[in-house]
């Protein structure tokens, strides 16, 4: 059995170092064309995502519970008679705190029962009906809800409206390069790589009328007006970067 000699297996290695280094250095980059495109639809919405609460205060926890109970009992009648239906009801959230005075420096008095008890329910409701929302609102608030930390307006296609946003935006890439390309001369060729973004944005609006008359529901005192509330149009954007190779 023959022995090759370990000099001339590094002379060989180096060799072949060489030819692909070589190789590497004729093959050229890519000729690329850099282009983005950028779409957006404008969606009405069709439902609401509502968070209410019902809060109660009374120096008796067992009144304080009692008139929370009777306040969410006659909400929770008023939602049913509106067609809400049960399976878009549910309750976040209860809470009773203890409320105990204290005295001019901070400082808890001594006292072995708190001075009044809060009791809190938070509700989440899905409205189906934007157009009939405020109507709803406006009977909430008459009905018992003295709180409302959320009202977020919504639409059920928003995937839809996102694949038709990326498609548009796509498009619209394309044909930027492609008349970039026919004022260069060249044609564009297969997309080397795709970058994308998008996005939807929900807005609303509440009318003066709405926190006034929040705060008079929260102290016993009807309101002459309700609520206005306009939902506007969700945006639904899309934004993509493409490289197009140059042929």
């Amino acid at each position: 059995m023959k022995t090759i000699n370990p000099r001339i297996l590094t002379a060989m290695g180096l060799a072949a170092l060489g030819s692909l280094c070589a190789r590497a250095q004729v093959q050229p980059p890519p000729r690329l064309i850099n282009v983005s495109g950028s779409a957006e639809i404008k969606v009405a919405p069709d439902e609401v995502d509502l968070s209410v609460g019902v809060v109660t205060r009374n120096e008796s926890l067992d009144i304080a519970r009692k008139e929370n109970d009777e306040r969410v009992s006659r909400t929770l009648a008023f939602l049913a008679q509106n067609g809400v239906k049960a399976k878009d009801i549910k309750t976040d959230y209860i809470s009773i705190e203890p409320v105990y005075l204290r005295g001019s420096r901070g400082d808890a008095l001594p006292a072995m029962n708190p001075a009044y008890y809060n009791v809190r329910k938070g509700i989440g409701i899905r409205v189906a009906d934007v157009r009939g929302f405020d109507a709803l609102y406006s009977g909430l608030i008459d009905s018992g809800v003295n709180e409302v930390t959320g009202v977020d307006f919504r639409t059920t296609e928003l995937r839809k409206s996102k694949d038709q946003a990326r498609a548009m935006a796509i498009r619209a890439a394309k044909d930027k390069a492609e008349a970039m390309a026919a004022e260069l001369g060249v044609k564009v060729g297969k997309p080397w790589s795709i970058n994308v973004n998008d996005w939807s944005g929900f807005g609303y609006r509440v009318g003066a009328n709405a926190s006034q008359n929040l705060a008079q529901a929260a102290a016993g005192v009807a309101g002459d007006e309700g609520p206005s509330f306009s939902a506007g149009e969700i945006s639904v954007t899309a934004n993509v970067s493409v490289s197009f190779l140059i042929e």
